[in-house]
């Protein structure tokens, strides 16, 4: 099965109560944890790359590994770039095979966003790929993407609806509370469910929304991780109740980075702490891969409710 887009993912998700889940790459371990799940799990998938993995794995072999895994899985998968910044890098992953992108001009003013996100959407559409869009500025950091909270915006219903309708963009990514990072909350966690509904009740019925920032921040995984050397003092995620919530409203893609960081560092510093003696990296990477695994099949199961979907 060739790699695929995400808009009938999307159309099934949306119909049916569930998401899709949008988990970051950055080398083969965590790739392979990541596809070894969703296979037992029997999920679609898409694997999103952003600029930094790109410039830290490079984009060939990142593609060609994620071939290897649709070949290997036959999953239906979709390789997606995560936040990209201007019209080139999108037209670079266009071209170079990539079945979905993001353009995030979200930094810019409104009529600015629109004209770059639109001149994405043409290129891309002419190419059969599809394109995500971002309104509104979630606070943290991910990458090369570094938002403080008196920078952080949250998405606008009326102008959202404007947006779409302007750009023909695929599909939105919105702000309601999530941020990029392992600090999302410095208080009780809260999402404004209230906003999400009123920017649905505006956009035409089923279309897909996209929550970033979206990791859960496991707090056994982090009491691992700072038990083994880490310092990560308060460390907060998005409550997996919430999540579902979001999933059971229409929100069709949930992306997913820092919980697989956090549980790869922790299991690694774990065999570093008791078996200081090892230096194969076969045994500390194939371990934390596990970990991987294990985080992205409950995901699948318990949060974002796509097991079985295929």
């Amino acid at each position: 099965m060739p790699l695929v887009g995400t808009k009938e993912m999307f159309e099934r998700a949306n119909k049916e109560g569930y998401a899709i889940g949008a988990f970051n790459v950055n080398n083969m371990e965590i790739l392979q944890g990541i596809v070894d799940a969703a296979k037992e799990e029997r999920a679609p998938l898409i694997l999103q790359v952003s600029a930094g993995a790109r410039k830290y794995a490079r984009p060939g072999y990142l593609i060609h590994l994620v071939k290897a895994a649709e070949e290997d899985s036959g999953l239906p998968i979709a390789l997606h770039l995560d936040h990209g910044e201007d019209f080139e890098i999108c037209k670079q992953c266009v071209d170079g095979g990539f079945t979905s992108v993001m353009i995030d001009a979200s930094r810019l003013p409104f009529e600015e966003n629109i004209k770059e996100t639109k001149r994405v959407v043409d290129y891309a559409h002419s190419k059969g790929v599809v394109v995500e869009a971002e309104l509104g500025k979630l606070a943290g950091i991910e990458d090369a993407v570094n938002v403080s909270e008196a920078d952080a915006k949250f998405t606008n219903p009326e102008q959202a609806a404007e947006f779409v309708k302007r750009t023909g963009c695929d599909s939105l990514a919105v702000a309601i509370g999530t941020s990029h990072g392992a600090y999302k909350f410095k208080g009780e966690p809260k999402l404004d469910f209230e906003r999400l509904q009123q920017i649905m009740n505006l956009l035409p019925p089923g279309y897909p929304l996209v929550l970033h920032g979206a990791s859960s921040v496991p707090q056994y995984l982090v009491e691992k991780c700072n038990k083994y050397g880490g310092k990560m003092p308060g460390a907060q995620g998005v409550p997996e109740e919430m999540l579902r919530k979001a999933a059971s409203m229409g929100v069709a893609k949930i992306n997913i980075d820092t919980d697989l960081r956090i549980a790869m560092t922790a299991t690694i510093r774990e065999i570093f702490y008791t078996k200081p003696e090892e230096f194969d990296p076969r045994k500390y990477l194939g371990p934390a891969r596990d970990a991987i695994k294990e985080v992205v099949k409950h995901k699948i199961r318990n949060v974002l409710g796509c097991s079985g979907k295929i």
